[in-house]
């Protein structure tokens, strides 16, 4: 949980939404059982002969004295009598100080019955003045015993304290007839039903408010997420993703937050407002009858040892679907991207066996997660319905032999005892939800753990190029790889040269250049502007003066004014044209109906190689940088569009250090110095005409690639 916890960092932030949505939590489960609770005196309207004035008091005689007494159905003797058939042992109870027992019978109240009206003085009446005394009154009471009627004696009893919650019911059944003549009965039926049908109005309305709000906070919480694993994954070292598929990592943005976001939301719904639910209603149960709830409540810890279980399962499996729908995604987007080899080589039938594969890894640890979710709820239920057989059984014989008051009682506690258990079985699959998002979270979070491109603390703000650009022994590996791809390099190019670089493939031209804007740092050497180590400077700085114009092509889903204006945003549109006209783009972008607003389509589509290549010059040009990078710009295009990418390259090479990886001729040759590399190493460094008479590598690569090319 560890991983998944990091994620209220963007939580808290919202903590007044936070504070809205426990409030909800808290009146809907409040509401909710006393929506149930009020079944119980609705029943005693129905179907009783107490009333609901009569079971209320009894309530509060119990809480106040200490003493509960018979309800009219179980009493076998006079009706018009306390029974007294319950009294707390505790010595601070008023009932036990003033010597009351089980079995005692109230026959009369302050002598209210030795008057000529003593038939008008009812059960219903001396119930109604303990009750309702004041606080700290004296009674005296007349006592006789069940057992031995003849047993006559007088006890005084102090009325103490009111609980807490009987100015409150008192206030209640002012509003309820106490007199039950059927006319009054329906009344009360009539008051009950509206009161339930407010009192379910305001706990679905708090239902609303809860899962609007909590929908909000997780989308905001996941939306600032996502943003800051982008910003940190474009702040990462490019041989992250040399290692690692960029799929995999827009997975873990989109698909695996997505996952972490049904989480939380979860976690601020239904596993915030369910188990309330359950507490609310255990707690009502319990006031009702604690020992029928806790006979229910013995399978509670069976529940949650299964829940453990299954939670563990689940994120092991979660875990695993996660990489395979990852790798599915991988092959989805290496197939899309190269449809048009996949036809021309016939390969169908063997991309979709690769992919069946790979799907139906995917199906495996899908279907294992699925069963694990589909194995919660009935074993939930089982126990579930276990616990609720042996509670039934205890109170049908606790209730045949008035162990309980009431049957209604008796119904209710059922009632909210199902409740308590249908909100446990909603929450059955929470546990294995949140283990599915702690999963995810350990994916997305290894991205925001993974370390930044490395700036020295202190790093200085890197001059423009003035004098020169310098490689002292310098010796890389690529990232998980033990052989070196270069070897011991010592070069110094002079402000405002052009140098080319040749060599063999995989020789280590562009290893090297790629060294300078830092995309990786040598094992050892040091590379030198004007004297300033890179490595000691602001990346920003040092990438502010590079330009770079590759054989990918990358453009991006956006208007070719802003593609080109990339490497400088507050660029006028008649810079941007004229940056075009120099690199001879502006000829083919003119024409074009929405001109410089048109949108590249992705990847490019819609435009030739040549057009494409020719803006990113223009991006370059634009951007003016004191160094500039060409890596086999004109490999992949016509003749035609060469000889234009090869104008603008010279155009805007003038006066400018630049840095040319080629195999073209036309390219190369007008260099001042090219530099021949070979397995890592520079072997020679020169003019043309010097390294024909010299070099005997670059004589091979003369004659066999830069001629017929």
């Amino acid at each position: 949980m560890k991983q998944l916890n990091r994620i209220f960092k963007y939580v808290w932030p919202q903590w007044p939404d936070i504070i809205v949505v426990v409030a909800s939590a808290l009146i809907i489960a409040t509401f909710l059982s006393m929506s149930f609770v009020s079944i119980i005196p609705l029943l005693k309207l129905m179907m009783g002969t107490e009333g609901v004035h009569g079971w209320v008091e009894r309530k509060i005689v119990s809480e106040r004295y200490g003493m509960s007494f018979s309800a009219p159905d179980n009493i076998k003797q006079s009706s018009n009598n306390l029974h007294i058939s319950g009294v707390d042992d505790d010595k601070d109870s008023l009932a036990k100080k003033a010597n009351l027992n089980i079995d005692d019978v109230i026959t009369d109240i302050n002598g209210l019955r030795t008057g000529s009206d003593a038939n008008e003085i009812s059960r219903g009446k001396m119930l109604e003045m303990l009750a309702a005394a004041a606080p700290d009154i004296n009674f005296e009471l007349t006592i006789v015993n069940s057992e031995n009627i003849g047993n006559v004696k007088t006890v005084t009893l102090n009325s103490g304290d009111k609980p807490w919650f009987a100015d409150t019911a008192e206030k209640i059944l002012s509003f309820i007839p106490r007199e039950m003549t059927p006319k009054n009965k329906t009344k009360s039926v009539v008051i009950f039903i509206i009161g339930i049908g407010i009192i379910t109005f305001i706990r679905c309305t708090a239902k609303f408010v809860q899962e609007y709000v909590s929908q909000k906070i997780v989308q905001k919480a996941i939306n600032k997420l996502r943003e800051d694993t982008f910003s940190h994954a474009l702040r990462m070292p490019t041989g992250f993703f040399s290692k690692e598929r960029p799929s995999d990592t827009v997975s873990r943005i989109v698909r695996d937050s997505d996952l972490m976001g049904r989480a939380i939301k979860l976690m601020l719904g239904k596993a915030l407002r369910e188990p309330l639910n359950a507490l609310f209603t255990i707690i009502c149960a319990f006031w009702i009858d604690w020992q029928l709830t806790m006979i229910f409540l013995v399978s509670a810890p069976f529940v949650l040892g299964i829940v453990a279980v299954f939670g563990k399962k689940m994120k092991r499996a979660t875990k695993k679907s996660l990489m395979a729908g990852s790798e599915m995604l991988a092959k989805l987007q290496e197939t899309l991207s190269g449809l048009r080899v996949v036809k021309v080589y016939n390969r169908h039938d063997y991309e979709n066996e690769k992919f069946k594969t790979i799907n139906m890894r995917f199906l495996k640890h899908t279907l294992k997660m699925s069963k694990i979710d589909a194995a919660t709820t009935p074993v939930m239920e089982v126990l579930g319905m276990a616990a609720g057989a042996a509670a039934i059984i205890a109170g049908a014989y606790w209730v045949n032999y008035g162990r309980m008051d009431s049957p209604e009682e008796f119904f209710g506690l059922l009632i909210l005892l199902g409740v308590a258990a249908e909100s446990a079985r909603k929450t059955s699959d929470v546990w294995n939800k949140i283990q599915e998002a702690n999963a995810a979270a350990e994916r997305v979070f290894d991205i925001m753990d993974s370390p930044l491109e490395y700036e020295k603390p202190g790093a200085i703000a890197l001059p423009v190029l003035k004098n020169r650009i310098e490689f002292r022994d310098i010796v890389f590996s690529y990232p998980g790889t033990s052989a070196q791809a270069l070897k011991h390099v010592n070069l110094t190019i002079e402000a405002g040269q052009n140098v080319a670089f040749v060599g063999p493939n995989g020789s280590g031209k562009t290893t090297l250049a790629n060294l300078i804007p830092r995309f990786y740092d040598p094992d050892s050497g040091q590379i030198l502007i004007d004297g300033q180590d890179i490595r000691d400077v602001t990346l920003f700085s040092l990438r502010s003066q590079i330009g770079m114009v590759t054989q990918n092509v990358v453009t991006f889903n956006d208007t070719i004014a802003a593609n080109i204006a990339y490497g400088k945003p507050e660029a006028t549109k008649e810079e941007i044209i004229e940056a075009a006209k120099r690199s001879f783009a502006h000829e083919f972008i003119a024409p074009l109906p929405d001109g410089y607003d048109t949108v590249i389509g992705e990847e490019g589509s819609g435009l030739s190689g040549g057009q494409l290549q020719r803006i990113i010059i223009a991006r370059a040009i634009l951007k003016n940088p004191a160094i500039l990078i060409f890596d086999e710009a004109t490999s992949q295009v016509d003749a035609e569009s060469e000889s234009k990418i090869h104008k603008a390259i010279e155009e805007v090479m003038h006066n400018r250090t630049s840095i040319i990886i080629a195999h073209r001729f036309s390219t190369v040759i007008s260099a001042d110095i090219i530099v021949v590399i070979n397995q890592g190493r520079i072997i020679a460094h020169g003019s043309h005409d010097e390294l024909i008479n010299k070099c005997q590598l670059y004589q091979n690569l003369y004659e066999t690639q830069l001629v017929k090319a």
